[in-house]
């Protein structure tokens, strides 16, 4: 759970919340990023969170805010539901073992321009240094194309793992995601990049 409140305030800066906006957070946990949120008074907030026990905790931490709805759900699901705002601006300290699974699914919608304006995620710093990788070099993977294919990405900052409470072995990275209107390959059923990409780089030989 990440606790520096200076770190938690860097991460809100990215994005310009201002009272029309709705924002996702994944993965909401104690609701630490949610309460840093929630001062900058956006129209609405929706928290997910899969735990069932932090699920409860948010609801008695948040129950009086109308503009607060916490949602007991896996990310994976909400990500496909069809009748989603525009424009919504997600933040995401992101579960490490499942960071690539949801980041993929929010690159392989169908519908593009997607549900939301920016992404503005945490990974494990070894991750986004994949994620941002330039062909020829060796951590240039699936992600890589994966990412850059339909999405703008920029490096914000690295956070220490002194920041998270427990205290974690890895540190960690922001990355902002925004869609690419015009990508160049327009491909009829998305998801087949990802298996093809998963095939070549599975033997890189």
């Amino acid at each position: 759970f990440l606790v520096d409140k200076n770190i938690i305030n860097k991460i809100i800066k990215i994005a310009n919340i201002n009272k029309n906006k709705t924002i996702i957070e994944i993965g909401a946990g104690y609701g630490n990023l949610t309460t840093a949120i929630k001062a900058m008074d956006p129209q609405k907030i929706l928290a997910i969170e899969k735990d069932k026990n932090l699920f409860s905790f948010l609801n008695n931490k948040f129950g009086n805010f109308k503009n607060i709805k916490i949602i007991n759900d896996d990310v994976l699901n909400f990500i496909e539901k069809k009748n989603l705002e525009k424009d919504m601006i997600v933040f995401g300290n992101l579960p490490y073992n499942i960071s690539t699974q949801i980041l993929a699914s929010l690159i392989l919608l169908k519908k593009w321009p997607p549900w939301y304006k920016v992404l503005i995620l945490m990974f494990q710093k070894e991750v986004a240094d994949r994620i941002l990788a330039k062909p020829g070099t060796k951590q240039y993977g699936r992600l890589s194309i994966l990412s850059n294919w339909r999405l703008e990405i920029k490096k914000h900052f690295d956070v220490s793992k002194n920041s998270f409470f427990p205290i974690p072995k890895i540190n960690s990275t922001i990355l902002s995601f925004k869609p690419k209107k015009n990508y160049l390959f327009n491909l009829k059923n998305p998801k087949n990049l990802e298996i093809v990409t998963r095939v070549l780089f599975s033997n890189r030989r």
